[in-house]
């Protein structure tokens, strides 16, 4: 790819320019999403160490970027949904959401982001991922961030999917960081078809949810 003259050295220049104006944020949303899409491990390819590859000059852009893809670690998202062990769909969401924060470097996500890693990870398709997102928000695992229709995982929803499968463990932290809605997320229905008290409406969605 040190031919400037090669097909993929012009691939990687028109990537390039295009995303040179955006904010470094968004950069890395599109980067990450596109590789969630294509099932490719975040950090795990160096052009420049394997390949030789330079990377092109475009405009005043720098010859080393600043994004910082953390490495992904030895555990696809399919185990570590198996081992988290989520009995709603808000809890599998929050892991969903636990596992690009901490595995694949994406802080603040969208709908489609947690939608296409629920697929990659082989899960039962979301009833509304949109819907569900916002439970999660009012439950406290969500909080809004940075740009439009953008999410990220709250300190109680980090603290609870790390708790799970201890299920005893993750009601103590519910219970301590959400009191008012620690009685009523244990009485929803859980996948095993258990009937709630408490009936499981969800909250409208925005469409710059999505």
């Amino acid at each position: 790819m040190s031919d400037s003259s090669s097909p993929d050295f012009e691939v990687v220049s028109q990537i390039i320019a295009m995303l040179k104006p955006l904010a470094l944020d968004a950069q890395k949303h599109i980067l990450t999403t596109v590789c969630t899409w294509l099932r490719l491990p975040i950090g795990a390819v160096q052009p420049s160490a394997q390949m030789g590859f330079q990377p092109p000059q475009v405009g005043n852009l720098p010859p080393t970027s600043t994004m910082d893809f953390s490495p992904r670690e030895e555990i696809s998202p399919k185990h570590f949904l198996l081992e988290k062990d989520p009995k709603t769909d808000t809890e599998k969401i929050a892991c969903l959401a636990y596992y690009l924060t901490h595995y694949r470097d994406t802080p603040h996500f969208k709908t489609m982001d947690l939608s296409l890693l629920n697929t990659e990870a082989a899960q039962r398709k979301l009833s509304n991922t949109a819907y569900t997102s916002n439970n999660a928000v009012r439950d406290g695992f969500f909080t809004q961030a940075p740009g439009k229709g953008r999410r990220q995982l709250s300190a109680l929803g980090e603290r609870y999917v790390e708790a799970l499968p201890d299920r005893e463990a993750s009601k103590v932290i519910l219970a301590r960081l959400n009191p008012k809605r620690a009685k009523a997320i244990t009485r929803r229905p859980h996948s095993n078809g258990t009937m709630s008290k408490e009936s499981h409406e969800p909250e409208n969605s925005s469409p710059s949810d999505i």
